[in-house]
């Protein structure tokens, strides 16, 4: 089941996932009835349906030898586009992979093993250490000099069986494969292990729907979506036990964890993997405890005690709460919306760089000066704003990298790490720091930005960003030629002072400048 409802959008999709016979690929099937579902809409599921290859759950590897079938869906008058339908028919299917057991397969050879009569022995040995399937030797030639076999064997047991072949027997003999199909993985446990996948990471292949909560786009797992659907399709498995949407959703939560304990890594379990994506909020609490200093909750003393000094323990207003000047300014009995105290901006790095025209000129030159660009001109950016800049880029693709966190001039970098994506750490750290703070997270990422709003944050588009830094440059120049306007003499320590005409040719200079690079 696949639902994709943020704001002005709607789209449902239900699907019937079956095992297909080997070697199928995928089918496709509509049995959906017009009164439910528009033809149109119907013809559009299918055709989402066939155009992508949907990756599955175990490794992230190609999905085949599945039937899918459209059962019901649902439209919006007023609402619904074409790339609603897509949304939800990708999660649909994805949401229905997490929900069952998937089978991993592996390419396999059909092969002939034309070797001498001498050499069978060594032949055998080395087809049973590959767990091939095979006939019995078949003798060829005048005295039955020449042996042959044939029979199956997976593609990555015998890629390089060829050159054994020719070095025991010397160059007589000879081995001819070719390509049979695809069949379960003899070494499931293993590969899946060593893939290190986890399908509730991969975000661009995600199996949680969208709902409309309070009039902004919600994200709803996969484990819960069943009974927050808005259609039922009416289909029910075999000797199916009625339950109710909360016992359904643990089920399948459940089943998850049991599956993942199965075929984790054997050095990470899921706990583990949960475990370190706590350390890393808390670590990211951490930095800002670092630099700002320790962060104390209102009305709370020293060791946690009233700040009357009663000793009692008791409810107190946490940082995202009302500021020091509400309660004065409304009366005591105020309880309006809560004003952060803190506001923290997160910026998606390459995001913004390629989405900033002069920085994606830069960075299909030299990324790293796009980068260190963007990291200059953020660093001014905060210089005036009540905003504390928050700075992360993708190295997710770094084998074995680490997470970098360093302090650049007055803002916070950070280089996420092998198999994090930027996206993943700016959701997680918006989460936990919009319970405290106030939060806006630039990016021009559609999906992002709708994890965004359910998480809290306030969004930011990467043109929001570029207007932001703009307004704030002039502000700060016009301040500044306005102070050496006034000025008869300005005089620093480190320079000698100049007289009213050296300052008003400076402003001039600097007015040039400003119109040269709005022109460029």
């Amino acid at each position: 089941m696949g639902h994709f409802e943020p704001l002005r959008h709607y789209a449902e999709v239900h699907l019937l996932l079956e095992p297909g016979e080997r070697g199928s690929g995928l089918v496709f099937e509509n049995r959906c009835i017009p009164d439910t579902l528009a033809t149109n809409w119907q013809r559009l599921v299918m055709t989402h349906l066939a155009e992508r290859r949907h990756r599955g759950v175990l490794t992230g590897a190609e999905l085949t030898d599945v039937k899918i079938s459209l059962l019901t869906g649902r439209a919006h008058e007023k609402h619904t586009e074409g790339g609603d339908f897509r949304q939800a028919t990708y999660r649909a299917v994805r949401q229905g992979l997490m929900m069952t057991e998937s089978i991993l397969l592996e390419p396999y050879y059909q092969f002939r093993l034309e070797i001498p009569a001498d050499q069978v022995g060594r032949a055998l040995t080395d087809l049973e250490r590959m767990h091939a399937t095979f006939t019995a030797p078949d003798f060829e030639g005048a005295g039955g000099e020449r042996a042959v076999l044939t029979g199956t064997c997976a593609v990555a047991q015998m890629s390089t069986y060829v050159e054994e072949v020719a070095a025991y027997t010397r160059g007589e003999g000879s081995l001819f494969c070719t390509m049979q199909g695809y069949a379960p993985c003899a070494e499931a446990d293993r590969i899946i292990e060593e893939s290190g996948y986890d399908p509730e990471l991969d975000l661009r292949n995600t199996g949680s729907s969208v709902f409309c909560s309070h009039g902004m786009g919600t994200v709803v797992p996969w484990y819960e979506v069943r009974h927050r659907m808005h259609v039922d399709s009416g289909w029910r498995p075999e000797g199916a036990i009625v339950e109710t949407p909360e016992e359904e959703a643990e089920r399948l939560f459940q089943e998850a964890q049991q599956r993942r304990k199965e075929h984790a890594q054997a050095s990470m379990t899921f706990s583990e993997r949960q475990r370190a994506g706590y350390a890393a909020e808390k670590e990211l609490m951490e930095i800002f405890e670092r630099t700002y200093g320790p962060v104390k909750r209102r009305g709370e003393g020293e060791d946690g005690e009233d700040e009357d000094g009663s000793g009692r323990k008791r409810s107190v207003t946490r940082a995202y709460g009302r500021s020091k000047g509400t309660a004065a300014a409304y009366g005591k009995g105020y309880k309006g919306k809560p004003v952060p105290d803190k506001q923290y901006l997160l910026v998606d790095g390459y995001n913004i760089i390629f989405a900033w025209p002069r920085l994606k000129e830069l960075a299909l030159t030299d990324i790293k000066a796009a980068r260190d660009r963007l990291m200059d001109e953020l660093s001014d950016f905060a210089g005036s704003r009540k905003e504390e800049v928050i700075l992360v880029f993708d190295a997710y693709r770094v084998a074995g990298g680490e997470r970098e966190v360093y302090r650049y001039h007055n803002i916070d970098v950070i280089f996420t790490k092998e198999a994090e994506t930027a996206d993943l750490y700016i959701e997680k750290a918006a989460r936990e720091l919009s319970k405290n703070y106030g939060v806006t997270v630039a990016t021009s990422d559609a999906v992002e930005q709708v994890i965004i709003m359910g998480a809290g944050a306030v969004r930011m588009s990467a043109s929001g960003l570029l207007e932001e830094v703009e307004s704030t440059r002039r502000q700060i120049r016009e301040q500044y030629l306005e102070r050496t306007d006034s000025a008869a003499v300005v005089r620093g320590p480190l320079s000698p002072a100049i007289s009213r005409e050296q300052a008003q040719e400076l402003k001039r200079q600097l007015r040039g400048e400003e119109k040269a690079e709005q022109e460029e």
